[in-house]
C-alpha cells in the first residue's frame, strides 16, 4: 500500500545527499590533495564506485525492513536466533545514537568556522554560528519529516545548483600542467587518501532510520538512493577535478578550496556565496543526522534499550519524537560548547564519530550477509564491503575504545521490568510503518 503522507523519492533523495554530501564537501578536496597530489582524484573515483554496492545494500535492507531502528533493526532480525542477537542489536542502536551528538557537532563547527571565516567574523563566530545551525535543524525536525524532507529538498537543490555552477564556471580554467605529476608521493598515496575521504561517503546508513517514513520504502527507498548516489557523484568528482586543476599547487595548502574557486569564477562575491555553500552544506547533515537519531531512540525505548520516557506517541503527521530529538541535539549543543571551551577538538570529535559509524556499518553490512540471502550480488557485494570496512576500522587505534564502552553499556542497561533478550516479536511491530498505527514506529 502507498501512503501519500510519507516520503517520496525525492525529498528521500534530498536527505540522503544531506547525509552524504555534508561539510566534508568544503574542505577534504584539499585535504586529499595535500596526501596524494593530482592522483588523490583516483581516491575519489574508487569511493564513489565503492559506495554504490554499500548504498545499494542499505536502500535493500530498509525497503524490506522498514524500521525506525534501522541497522540495529537489520541486525537484530539478522542475529535473533542466537543468543547475542539482542544484545547486538541494542549494541549497534547506541553505537549510531551516541555518535550522532558528536558527529552533529563536529560538523555544526566546521561549517560554523568556514561561514565565519568567509564573511570575515573571527574564529570567536564560529561555535555560535554551530549552535544557531543546531537550532535550525531541531525546529525543522520538530515541523514533521513531510516539511523536513520538503525543506531539505529545497536547500539542497540550491546547495547542487551552487556546485554545479562552481565546477561549470571555473572548469574553462582548468590547467593540465596542474595535473603533473600525477602521482608525486607515489601509488600508496592515493591509499592514504582514500582512507581520509572514506567517511566523506558516509551516511547511507542514516538514512535507514527513516525508512519506515517513506510511503512505499519498497519502491522509494532504492529510487531515492540512486538519486542521491548520482547526485553526490557527479559533484564530488566535479568538485575534485577542478579544485587539483584551477589552484594547482594550492590545492593541498588552502583550508577553504570553494572560497578560492568562487574567488577564481565570480570574483568579490565569492565570500558570501561560500559562506552560504557551508550553511546548506552543514544544515543538511545536521537534519538528516538528527532525524535519523530522534526516531532511532523511539524504537530503542520502545524496546526498552533507552528509558521508556523516549517512547513517547507521536501522530503520524508530526514531527520527530520530540524528547529523543530534544536529547541528541542537547548533547550537540553540550558538545560544542566543550569544543569551543577547548575541552576537546575537532579531530576527536570526527575520529571518535568516524569508529562508532564504521561500527555501524560494518554491522550492517554483515546483517545484509545474513538477510539478502536471496539477493546473491548484493549479498556478495556486502561480504566484499564488510572486508573493506573492516579494514578502516583497523585504522581508528583507540577510538575504538569508545565502541567497545558504548558496547559494555549497553549491555549493562536494564530498564525497570526488562529482562536478558528483548523480544523479536517488538521488532516486528516497530518494523509497521508509521501510517499504520498511531506510534511513530521509528
Amino acid at each position: 500500500m502507498v501512503h501519500q503522507s510519507g516520503l517520496q523519492a525525492g525529498t528521500g533523495a534530498a536527505l540522503c545527499v544531506g547525509a552524504v554530501l555534508g561539510p566534508g564537501a568544503l574542505t577534504l578536496t584539499s585535504t586529499a590533495a595535500a596526501a596524494a597530489g593530482p592522483g588523490s582524484v583516483l581516491a575519489w573515483l574508487a569511493l564513489v564506485m565503492v559506495s554504490l554496492p554499500v548504498a545499494l545494500v542499505f536502500a535493500a535492507l530498509g525497503a524490506r525492513h522498514p524500521d525506525g531502528g534501522g541497522v540495529s533493526a537489520f541486525v537484530r532480525t539478522a542475529f535473533t536466533r542466537r543468543t547475542f542477537g539482542p544484545w547486538l542489536g541494542r549494541t549497534v542502536g547506541w553505537w549510531f545514537y551516541w555518535a550522532v551528538p558528536l558527529g552533529v557537532s563536529a560538523a555544526a563547527l566546521i561549517g560554523g568556522a568556514y561561514t565565519a571565516t568567509a564573511m570575515g567574523w573571527g574564529t570567536h563566530a564560529a561555535p555560535v554560528v554551530a549552535l544557531l545551525i543546531l537550532v535550525a535543524a531541531h525546529g525543522a525536525n520538530l515541523t514533521g519529516i513531510r516539511l523536513s524532507g520538503r525543506l531539505q529538498l529545497l536547500m539542497v537543490g540550491l546547495l547542487s545548483v551552487l556546485l554545479a555552477a562552481t565546477v561549470a564556471v571555473t572548469g574553462p580554467q582548468v590547467q593540465l600542467a596542474h595535473f603533473s605529476p600525477f602521482l608525486p608521493h607515489g601509488w600508496s598515496a592515493v591509499g592514504t587518501a582514500a582512507s581520509i575521504l572514506f567517511f566523506a561517503f558516509a551516511g547511507w546508513e542514516a538514512v535507514s532510520h527513516l525508512s519506515a517514513e517513506f510511503s512505499a520504502p519498497a519502491r522509494d527507498l532504492p529510487r531515492a538512493t540512486l538519486l542521491a548516489w548520482g547526485i553526490v557523484t557527479v559533484l564530488y568528482l566535479g568538485l575534485a577535478l577542478v579544485t587539483i586543476g584551477v589552484l594547482g599547487t594550492r590545492a593541498g595548502t588552502t583550508t577553504a578550496p570553494l572560497t578560492l574557486l568562487l574567488e577564481q569564477g565570480i570574483g568579490a562575491t565569492a565570500r558570501p556565496v561560500a559562506a552560504a555553500a557551508a550553511l546548506l552544506l552543514t544544515f543538511g547533515a545536521v537534519n538528516a543526522y538528527l532525524a535519523g537519531a530522534a526516531r532511532l531512540g523511539g524504537t530503542l525505548a520502545r524496546e526498552r534499550a533507552l528509558p521508556r520516557v523516549f517512547a513517547e506517541r507521536v501522530a503520524a503527521e508530526s514531527g520527530a519524537p520530540r524528547r529523543s530529538l530534544t536529547t541528541v541535539t542537547l548533547a550537540a549543543a553540550a558538545t560544542t560548547g566543550a569544543a569551543a571551551g577547548g575541552l576537546v577538538d575537532l579531530e576527536t570529535l570526527l575520529q571518535a564519530t568516524s569508529a562508532c559509524l564504521a561500527s555501524v556499518t560494518l554491522a550492517g553490512l554483515a546483517s545484509a550477509t545474513v538477510l539478502l540471502r536471496d539477493q546473491p550480488a548484493l549479498r556478495t557485494a556486502a561480504a566484499a564491503s564488510c572486508c573493506m570496512v573492516a579494514a578502516v576500522l583497523v585504522f581508528c587505534g583507540a577510538y575504538l575504545l569508545l565502541p567497545a564502552a558504548l558496547a559494555a553499556a549497553a549491555f549493562l542497561f536494564r530498564p525497570a521490568g526488562a529482562t536478558r533478550g528483548t523480544s523479536p516479536a517488538v521488532s516486528h511491530r516497530a518494523s509497521v510503518p508509521d501510517h499504520q498505527q498511531d506510534d511513530v514506529a521509528v
